[in-house]
């Protein structure tokens, strides 16, 4: 017995490392980049689903997991059918008989029921598809939050955690020969303490497959991953790599082709299968908001093809100046949840996407913090298509289990994920490490380890998080440990809000900021519900949010570093711990743009605002 219990617990120790193989499914690898581009069969569509609180289809009666008992059967991954009309046996589920849910989407908004339910859903889909010779088949989620449990054709592939992140797994060997096949996911949105984000959020906690699934076909040996973009600092030099997969990967030929800047390159994989470049690339016109420059990449090896769209620039900082393409500018932005407000739930798809995105820029938006986790691939590709720099986050929130090594690995195993998935976007200048975390050393290894892993994994952008501040009469003071390990100055401050009186006395405060870098104030705002009006000092009227953006945009003018902004937020987005029944009903409503799609008088002030920065610094 204890043996058993020596060897569960370095299972669960292995699953949450990404380690674990055998009874508890193979280990997720390495993320395949840019998977969309290679869809072949589609699972969205609906999904029966078993609601399971209980988790019966998951343990056995003395809570012992199905899929790590000797047979590994007995879960509703079996997807168990009777064997005989005669005697059938007693089984007391039936997805084929069970109600669906979209795909994606989360299942809150699908089921009055489960507005507000937290736990285990099962969903099942059948497809067919027959394996071919020389082919390999991954499966694919662009996310399920928050833990999943994945299984094909009753055998489990493996266990994810984290909420916003894709998962994948190399099913090949695990088809059925003749077709029929079927993938069973045990999706777990329930919050812990232990887990990144933890316990305490401020957003919806939508569960479910909330973005895309599909089954995607490579050749036997295929382009698994690549990275394209100027050196650092240098827009003269094209350099990245390209990392095959799969057999016969050494000392294969690789083709990097970008018809439009006349740049054609043969090169050879090494022993790993890796193929390293960087040359002079003069003739590239640069990608900016003002011009949203994405060439044609073409990478080929065998008879893989990978075709990209992908921008080039260059971002960093000097003193207090952000230099986008060498030239100084004003990150003029604003928040963004990943959330339709017109629609409840997770945002579904493209259209959902684009109506935030082009909202932004009506806003007069060169820049968007897509908050507080990782967005949609897709929602990445738009942003450069529309010409928006982005911030992109990992959801170490609040307050994380700052001295629990499985909480931390889990946090740099996300980043680790977003910046794989984002490292060929132009668009993407700032991963941020964090949101409002609470001062303490073990939150300062924490998050400063998190921040070099940043830096390891790509030192071509910058690096920020939301920092704490502290305040001392009529003085803002920033000087938290953590901005030592980052390029940007980013604090979140809610003075006539939260604090410091009246939107017309919050002009008294100063800014005492330790470090000599730029100023991103990563969030400001109030709430004001859209058609409630009073005089600027009525609470929750347009009139007191529109005085409010007033008089900040005043206050943070006196910042001598200030080099760009992104105020919560763009539109109300649903959080269940905004309760009062009569302006909130379950909104956050600091949006700049209602729940109905009414843009609120604060709106206004911002959009001239960034009239004004953009006449400053776009025609430099």
């Amino acid at each position: 017995m204890k043996n058993q219990l020596v060897r569960r617990a370095l299972t669960a120790v292995l699953l949450v490392l990404g380690l674990a193989t055998s009874q508890s499914g193979q280990a997720q690898s390495t993320l395949i980049q840019n998977m969309p581009a290679r869809r072949m069969l589609s699972l969205d569509g609906n999904w029966n689903y078993i609601i399971d609180p209980y988790e019966n289809g998951f343990y056995d009666y003395r809570r012992e997991p199905f899929d790590q008992s000797k047979s590994g059967k007995g879960g509703y991954y079996d997807n168990q059918k009777p064997s005989s009309k005669q005697e059938p046996e007693l089984i007391e589920y039936d997805f084929d008989h069970s109600a669906t849910l979209q795909v994606p989407g989360d299942w809150n908004s699908q089921d009055p029921k489960l507005l507000y339910y937290e736990g285990t859903i099962w969903y099942k889909k059948s497809f067919n598809l027959t394996p071919k010779a020389g082919k390999r088949y991954f499966l694919y989620f662009g996310a399920i939050n928050y833990e999943s449990h994945i299984y094909l054709n009753g055998k489990k592939l493996g266990m994810h955690k984290g909420g916003f992140t894709p998962i994948q797994y190399d099913i090949t060997d695990r088809l059925s020969p003749n077709g029929d096949n079927f993938v069973v996911v045990k999706a777990d949105n329930t919050r812990r303490q232990d887990e990144v984000p933890t316990i305490n959020t401020d957003w919806w906690n939508y569960g479910g497959i909330t973005r895309n699934a599909f089954i995607a076909e490579t050749p036997e040996t295929f382009i698994t991953d690549y990275k394209v973009q100027l050196a650092k600092g240098n827009l003269n030099t094209l350099t990245g790599y390209v990392q095959l997969g799969g057999n016969n990967k050494a000392g294969q030929t690789v083709t990097l082709d970008i018809a439009e800047a006349k740049i054609r390159q043969q090169l050879k994989t090494d022993a790993e299968g890796k193929a390293s470049f960087s040359f002079p690339a003069k003739r590239l016109s640069y990608w900016s908001p003002q011009n949203p420059k994405l060439y044609a990449v073409s990478l080929a090896s065998g008879s893989d093809v990978v075709q990209d769209r992908i921008g080039f620039r260059t971002i960093q900082t000097r003193g207090a100046d952000v230099l986008l393409n060498g030239k100084p500018t004003f990150l003029r932005g604003i928040s963004i949840h990943d959330e339709n407000p017109l629609i409840p739930g997770r945002a579904r798809g493209e259209g959902d996407l684009r109506m935030l995105l082009t909202w932004a820029k009506e806003l007069g938006c060169n820049f968007v913090r897509l908050a507080h986790y990782p967005h949609n691939e897709t929602m990445l590709k738009l942003a450069d298509e529309l010409g928006l720099m982005v911030w992109a986050e990992v959801p170490v929130y609040w307050t994380i289990s700052w001295q629990n090594p499985a909480t931390y690995q889990n946090a740099e195993t996300q980043l680790s994920d977003l910046i794989s998935m984002g490292k060929n976007r132009a668009g993407i200048v700032v991963w941020s490490v964090g949101n409002e975390t609470p001062l303490s050393e073990p939150r300062l290894k924490f998050m400063s380890s998190l921040a070099k892993k940043a830096r390891e994994l790509d030192d071509t952008r910058m690096i920020s998080a939301a920092l704490e501040l502290h305040r001392e009469e009529n003085n803002i003071i920033v000087d938290d440990p953590l901005g030592e390990y980052l390029d940007l100055t980013s604090i979140n401050e809610y003075a006539g809000w939260y604090w410091g009186g009246k939107p017309s006395e919050i002009t008294k405060y100063t800014f005492n900021i330790k470090y000599n870098k730029p100023v991103v104030i990563s969030e400001f705002g109030g709430d004001a519900l859209a058609g409630y009006h009073g005089d600027a000092e009525t609470r929750w009227s347009e009139e007191y949010q529109e005085a409010l953006y007033q008089n900040q945009l005043k206050m943070l003018s006196t910042i001598g570093n200030l080099r760009g902004m992104t105020p919560w937020i763009l539109t109300d987005f649903r959080a269940t711990r905004r309760q009062h029944p009569v302006y909130q009903n379950g909104f956050n409503r600091k949006g700049l743009i209602s729940s109905s799609g009414q843009k609120k008088k604060a709106f206004y002030v911002l959009q001239e605002y960034y009239r004004q920065q953009a006449k400053k610094y776009d025609n430099k």
